[in-house]
């Protein structure tokens, strides 16, 4: 079925086709919980032997929805009929933006990859909480991505996360700072470890709901490493790993501006992962997304040490049925290793 849907999806513009897929999703999420009920019937995998408790919530499997696909909050309810065990909405930034100009979406679909050089374009913290305010908290646990605004000076950046932590520590579980997005100018620059210590301290301070920081898959090992060590002991909760990429050589056509997400991404990212999990499994929480698209891939970065796994464009070019058969699979890999429940399975190559 999905794939006539998307025959017809294909046919539009990339941006075009995902601003109606969102229109299903809103008008899908006010329908009464009896009409959803069957799409999380069919889609939704509960098992015991996948729930964790992680960031002081449930989840009751370990497959999310990358940020970027939900940038204003407006299919939570929807998306969560469709299986997710966790939602990242976002990017939010304080004051609403349209983005960068078009064209600024492409499709590979011959790759299953994607090239975005959205830019945030969101409705801002003021339009996106008053929409949480009346949702939260949600069936399925949500985290808020963050990030600065396009015009806001790398000097003034620390004042706008402070905003958005302070506007959204109510209405999410976890939040997940963005400063490796390639789409906003000078953003990346953010990653240094003067600026990752002053950010957390701070927002240690401000919430006691966790804060993870999402990391670029383009930064050396060691630079990595100790950025990501700088912003554990000044109060992450957690590393998500990683962003899109900026290495167009992984992509035939590709364009030279914005990053790259889907299978292309998915060595990189996976390489990149290995190191951060050598290093911190077993000290602070691991989520692992970048060109997961099947069971295998999601499980052998659980086998690494992540505790969740995000999906992106596997779920525009395979549709909603993935997240049941990455769940299935994740259960059938861990039955055949003799594991009972997936926190065995966790890190268990480290």
């Amino acid at each position: 079925m999905y794939e006539l849907v998307k025959k017809v999806m294909f046919r539009l513009n990339p941006e075009t086709a995902h601003d109606v897929v969102e229109l299903g999703l809103r008008l899908a999420g006010n329908c009464t919980p009896a009409l959803l009920s069957p799409f999380a019937s069919t889609f939704f995998t509960s098992d015991p032997r996948l729930q964790q408790r992680l960031l002081g919530t449930t989840f009751h499997n370990p497959v999310g929805l990358g940020a970027g696909f939900d940038k204003n909050a407006t299919m939570l309810k929807g998306l969560t009929a469709l299986g997710f065990g966790h939602i990242e909405f976002g990017t939010i930034t304080p004051k609403a933006q349209p983005g960068n100009p078009k064209p600024r979406l492409f499709r590979f679909p011959q790759h299953e990859s994607i090239q975005n050089a959205m830019g945030f374009n969101n409705q801002g913290l003021a339009s996106v909480k008053k929409r949480l305010t009346s949702l939260y908290p949600f069936a399925t646990p949500l985290g808020a991505n963050i990030g600065k605004n396009k015009t806001t000076s790398p000097e003034k950046a620390l004042e706008d996360y402070r905003l958005l932590i302070e506007g959204l520590k109510e209405v999410c579980d976890f939040m997940v700072v963005n400063v490796s997005s390639p789409n906003t100018p000078g953003l990346r620059d953010l990653q240094n470890e003067a600026f990752i210590g002053e950010l957390f301290s701070m927002g240690k301070a401000l919430t006691s709901k966790p804060i993870l920081l999402k990391i670029s898959p383009d930064m050396g090992t060691d630079e990595a490493l100790k950025l990501c060590e700088c912003a554990i002991s000044n109060g992450a909760s957690g590393i998500v790993a990683t962003n899109t990429t900026t290495e167009y050589s992984l992509l035939t056509g590709a364009h030279a501006f914005g990053g790259l997400s889907g299978k292309v991404l998915t060595q990189k990212s996976a390489a990149f992962f290995k190191p951060l999990a050598e290093a911190f499994f077993g000290k602070t929480v691991l989520i692992s997304v970048g060109g997961i698209s099947d069971a295998n891939e999601a499980y052998e970065r659980i086998l690494e040490g992540a505790s969740l796994v995000q999906v992106y464009s596997a779920f525009i070019f395979q549709g909603p049925s993935l997240n049941k058969r990455i769940n299935e699979g994740i259960l059938a890999r861990m039955n055949q290793d003799g594991f009972h429940h997936i926190q065995e399975a966790i890190g268990a190559r480290r």
